[in-house]
């Protein structure tokens, strides 16, 4: 394996830098202030859960792991509440999002714990928290994009629902071309990347292990599996979401109610 440096990863930073600039230059400033901010906080982050998880490997303690597990799934919850445009009012998105990350990811991610990878003890964290971090985040960013599609969605065409429910139309049969559009795309990343896996691009696990000396087989195994989880965990997911949103969106009478959008 081979040993980074600090000034490797400085060298690799201008690139970050250099980007940045050229956005600034072409009359981007503020996506070139995001991009350092993004290059700055996935750094600290990243060195702040490395130090993190060298200490709860050597611990190993349960109470520990569910803790940083619980704190992941406060920090996804807020991102789908965030990285939507039209939210729903009051503490709705939050639940919404925290639960249906819960019910899909972090099931998926037991179930590949207990039955596929079966660690000892289950709660290792050096596959626990590593294997419900990814399924959490990918879950998380098809929630946000199916959510964010229902909402702009529902708003656009408010005349056309509402036109529906006149016509005798239920809320589910009103609402149901927006709700599968808005499935559609918050599983659209997922579906690309993994038809371009191996073909086009090596997902970054599996270059990641083959980089550190795993065997090319024992890696794309390892990777196969991670796709299989993130689909099936992104896709229940987004379902669960998207469901729940739709209704929320309509009262007990059935009529709409985009009052409860922000």
């Amino acid at each position: 394996m081979i040993i980074l440096s600090w000034w490797d990863l400085l060298l690799a930073a201008l690139l970050l830098a250099a980007l940045s600039v050229t956005c600034a230059v072409i009359g981007l400033a503020s996506m070139s202030r995001r991009i350092l901010w993004a290059g700055l906080r996935a750094f600290v982050q990243l060195m702040a859960i490395g130090f993190i998880l060298k200490f709860l490997f050597s611990q190993g303690h349960p109470g520990l792991t569910l803790l940083v597990v619980c704190v992941m799934l406060l920090a996804a919850s807020y991102e789908v509440v965030h990285q939507q445009s039209r939210r729903f009012t009051g503490w709705w998105t939050f639940w919404l999002g925290s639960s249906s990350i819960m019910v899909s990811a972090v099931v998926i991610g037991l179930f590949a714990l207990w039955f596929l990878l079966q660690p000892q003890p289950w709660y290792e964290p050096q596959y626990s928290i590593t294997l419900l971090g990814i399924l959490i985040g990918n879950t998380m960013s098809g929630i946000a994009l199916g959510l964010d599609k229902l909402t702009q969605a529902a708003v656009q065409q408010r005349y056309i629902l509402e036109g529906r429910l006149m016509l005798g139309h239920t809320w589910h049969e009103a609402i149901s071309d927006i709700r599968r559009d808005s499935v559609r795309t918050g599983l659209i990343p997922l579906l690309n990347s993994m038809a371009a896996a191996g073909l086009i691009t090596l997902p970054g696990m599996m270059t990641g292990q083959i980089m550190a000396g795993a065997a090319p087989i024992e890696a794309v195994k390892y990777q196969i599996l991670i796709f299989l989880l993130i689909g099936a965990g992104t896709g229940f997911g987004t379902v669960l979401a998207v469901f729940m949103g739709a209704r929320r969106l309509f009262d007990t009478r059935e009529r709409l109610c985009l009052d409860r959008l922000k």
